[in-house]
Formats: C-alpha cells, sequence, structure tokens
C-alpha cells in the first residue's frame, strides 16, 4: 500500500497565527478560512483544480494590511507540500499546464527540484480586486517557492480582467503541482534523477 502524503504544519507568529494539513492524493475537499475572502476563493480553486484536500485556519493581523497573511500562508503552504512529498520516490518532478480562464491564458512550468527559483511573468490592467492588491499573488507564489524549494515559472499570456488572472494562475498552477508531485509507476523506488539526489 502506498504510503499516505498527508501532512499537518502549524505555525505562529505576532503577526499571524496558521493551521495547515494538505493531502496530496485527495479529491479535491476543501475547508479554507483566512479572513481574506478573495484569497479564501483562490485556495480552493487550488485545492479543487489540484485534487488536493485541503484544511486551512489562518488568523492575520489583516487590520493592518493583507501581506502577512498571504504570505505567511505561502510559506506554510510550500513547507506542507514539501513534507508530504517526503523522500520524492517515484514522483513525476516535473510539471506543466495551459489554462484558459475567459480572456485570460496561464502558463505555469515547474520543477520540484529542491533548488527554489520563481520567473513570475504577469501583467494587470488595473492592480485590486475589490481590496485585495493583485501584487499579493506574487508574494504568496515567492513564499512557497522558497519553503517548497521548487522551480517554478507562471506566465499570463494574455488577460484583461485581475479576476480572471488571478484565477487562471491558481488554477493553472495546481494542475501543474498535481502532475509534479504525481506518482509514476515505472520508477517506483527511484528518484527522477541522474544524480541520484535531486539538490
Amino acid at each position: 500500500m502506498a504510503e499516505k502524503r498527508i501532512v499537518s504544519i502549524s505555525r505562529k507568529t505576532a503577526e499571524t497565527d496558521i493551521a495547515l494539513t494538505i493531502n496530496l492524493d485527495g479529491t479535491g475537499e476543501y475547508e479554507v478560512e483566512t479572513g481574506i475572502p478573495f484569497f479564501d476563493h483562490m485556495l480552493c480553486l487550488f485545492a479543487k483544480h489540484g485534487l488536493f484536500d485541503l484544511k486551512l485556519k489562518a488568523v492575520g493581523d489583516i487590520d493592518v494590511d493583507y501581506h502577512h497573511t498571504v504570505e505567511d500562508v505561502g510559506i506554510v503552504l510550500g513547507d506542507a507540500i514539501k513534507q508530504a512529498l517526503g523522500n520524492k520516490l517515484g514522483i513525476r518532478r516535473y510539471g506543466f499546464f495551459i489554462l484558459p480562464m475567459d480572456e485570460s491564458l496561464a502558463r505555469v512550468t515547474m520543477d520540484l527540484s529542491n533548488r527554489p527559483f520563481l520567473q513570475y511573468d504577469v501583467q494587470s490592467p488595473t492592480h485590486y480586486i475589490r481590496d485585495f492588491n493583485i501584487i499579493l499573488v506574487r508574494e504568496f507564489f515567492q513564499a512557497v517557492v522558497n519553503s517548497l524549494s521548487a522551480n517554478i515559472h507562471l506566465k499570463i499570456e494574455y488577460g484583461d480582467e485581475p479576476h480572471h488572472i488571478a484565477e487562471a494562475l491558481f488554477k493553472c498552477f495546481a494542475r501543474a503541482l498535481d502532475i509534479a508531485s504525481s506518482i509514476d509507476p515505472r520508477m517506483e523506488g527511484k528518484l527522477p534523477s541522474t544524480k541520484d539526489m535531486l539538490t
């Protein structure tokens, strides 16, 4: 029987208090509460379209700004995914997806390589979705990349509506991660590297 890839993490600072559980081999069930409605929506899309079971409760100083909560959730999510991947034996390692969201088109590629790098090529005609600054999407993904230690490239090929741009990114990221983290039965017990290690 395959080992369950489920991890629970708690992280508390002077700015945020976060508890998160993720199952990489789930069915897309989610329970998300960050106090930031638009961010909740994006994280629910991530869980649903990546088929990850995600339970997240975050309490942050959102009366000051959304930045701390968004960034810290990225840190915890990336760490949880990294732990759930374990020794990475048998994973596909690379993931790629192109996803349309109405007039917007997102492209995400990734390598679960243990070498953190973010390439973020996203332009939006306006910065705000209600009171949520779309610039925080980059901060979220930078935090995920750093704590997951992954090489991730995100690009919006084109798009006009900031909600659609952000939604396309989160859905596309989820699909690419689902591919990269999935187990290839031909690679049983092996690392996807000629070096026999991911570093």
